[in-house]
């Protein structure tokens, strides 16, 4: 054979292998395909072209990986098993930035799936050679690398810790301050990813700087980013109060509100959250969000929108108004009952009605006037439905009884309380009862409405334990009338038709001459 023939030999297995990945690597872009590549037992296939002599080879095996990695835990698993990532490591530091990429994107695809397969990417050494990576001049290597190390520190805190031993978070700030949008993104996204699992890691990313040049990227105009850099700041705030405050310092606040109004609902939600995060903590953070006017900003926010990015600003002016009667009545002032009640009737998960009762709780709790404020928007009824709706969550029937009880302790506001003496069952209604008893005594004006609307003999027909709390409250209530008039109801209740209208009239005719 001559040496021409030879050249022709490897030219055509050279060709052969090209075509082959690049084949797998476009089959691989489409689930369909993805089990029939599997059974072929295309993995062990692939792994001795991640060492082949030529580069392009290597890269579109480890893309093809990466493809097939990416699409389910089965596939990353056997990756794994098939022992690929020491050769991916190995690769990270030796070969050209597209190989770089390449392997990054199959770490990357390996981790996403569970913190078992992110331990693996760990144990096989990775970290140090992706954190080596962030350094490269290519930022699209940057961008992979920081991927990665995101995929691996969002499953819990043990991984969280490892990147951040292995230096990454000084490295992904000073990325956030590169040029490239792409890598900005990636680098803000990593670092919301170590800073959630607990105030000791959002703490290390604090100390390297990273609050001020995220809060420098609040209004840059790439929606991408910001839904990132508000994630990041939001992950922050939420460990402590010193935390939170920190965030604030770095001047975000009424500039970052605009961003409710962004077209993105995912950056208007994360906005909306790191509200929430900070407003949780005390009453002076409440109160700095209300000066800037964040609470009549979330408002409207909230009737601007539509199913789970709500929650968020439902929570935050739960939590505003839990700190003081002042802060919750700059929810009632801001027109918030009237908005949350609407959230309440539209919204159809559960979790979302949970967190507006729990609001409506915080809100009603502290005076008579913010109770009449969310009854007078007529949430006592819809309350009682939801807490009696046995197609009701447990956790929304827990926060729905809970904010009703809530607000009719301080509830003074008979016209919204008398239709629940007609629906709400016993452990509710001993509370509506309990109300009337208070404010009857004092009020003659209320005494006549609450006979002729028919409220005092509905109390009549209440069965009350005796010597109860029920049996009490009934007893107040009935003290505050002649003993005619209490006489008369249950006389009337057993005998309908030799007690009619006439003798009805007469009675109540008598009384209001009276009164």
């Amino acid at each position: 054979m001559s040496q021409r023939q030879v050249l022709q030999v490897f030219e055509q297995y050279q060709k052969a292998r090209t075509q082959f990945v690049q084949t797998v690597a476009e089959l691989a872009t489409r689930p369909q395909n993805v089990e029939t590549l599997q059974n072929a037992g295309v993995m062990s296939l692939l792994r001795p072209l991640l060492l082949d002599t030529v580069p392009t080879i290597q890269q579109t095996a480890a893309l093809a990986l990466g493809r097939l990695a990416n699409y389910n835990d089965d596939l990353a698993e056997a990756v794994v098993k098939a022992d690929i990532l020491p050769q991916l490591v190995y690769s990270l530091a030796e070969q050209n930035r597209f190989y770089k990429k390449a392997a990054a994107f199959v770490l990357r695809a390996v981790a996403k799936h569970s913190a078992e397969l992110a331990q693996a990417v760990v144990d096989c050494g990775a970290l140090d050679a992706l954190v080596i990576s962030l350094e490269e001049f290519d930022p699209g290597v940057k961008e992979a690398a920081a991927w990665a190390l995101g995929y691996i520190a969002r499953h819990n805190g043990q991984l969280a810790q490892a990147v951040v031993d292995s230096g990454a978070v000084p490295l992904l700030v000073l990325c956030i301050q590169e040029p490239e949008i792409a890598v900005k993104r990636i680098a803000a996204s990593t670092l919301s990813d170590i800073a959630k699992h607990s105030p000791e890691l959002a703490q290390t990313v604090v100390d390297t700087g990273a609050i001020a040049h995220l809060a420098q990227m609040t209004l840059n105009p790439d929606a991408k980013l910001k839904r990132q850099v508000f994630s990041a700041l939001g992950q922050i705030s939420k460990h402590s109060v010193d935390l939170a405050e920190m965030v604030v310092e770095a001047e975000i606040f009424p500039a970052v509100l605009a961003s409710l109004k962004d077209p993105d609902e995912y950056v208007r939600k994360n906005v909306t959250t790191l509200m929430r995060e900070i407003t949780k903590h005390t009453p002076e953070l409440s109160q700095m969000i209300v000066n800037a006017g964040g609470v009549a900003a979330v408002i409207d926010y909230l009737g601007d929108s539509r199913g789970n990015v709500r929650l968020p600003g439902i929570m935050m002016l739960g939590y505003v108004a839990a700190h003081s009667e002042n802060l919750a009545m700059a929810v009632v002032v801001s027109k918030g009952v009237p908005q949350l009640a609407i959230c309440l009737v539209e919204e159809p998960e559960d979790h979302i009605k949970a967190a507006t009762a729990w609001a409506f709780g915080q809100i009603g709790r502290h005076t008579p006037e913010h109770a009449r404020a969310v009854a007078a928007a007529n949430v006592l009824p819809k309350l009682l439905n939801l807490y009696l709706d046995t197609q009701s969550s447990e956790d929304l029937q827990v926060k729905a009884k809970k904010a009703l009880k809530s607000v009719l302790q301080k509830c003074t506001y008979l016209p919204a309380l008398e239709p629940l003496l007609y629906e709400a069952p016993s452990n509710i209604l001993k509370h509506v009862i309990c109300q009337f008893s208070k404010v009857l005594p004092h009020d003659s004006k209320a005494r006549r409405l609450f006979v002729t609307s028919g409220g005092l003999k509905k109390v009549q027909e209440i069965k009350a334990e005796p010597g109860s709390a029920l049996q009490e409250y009934i007893n107040a209530i009935n003290n505050c009338y002649p003993e005619e008039i209490v006489r008369f109801f249950p006389i009337n209740t057993r005998d309908k038709h030799s007690r009619g209208s006439d003798k009805w009239q007469s009675v109540i005719m008598k009384y209001e001459g009276s009164g």
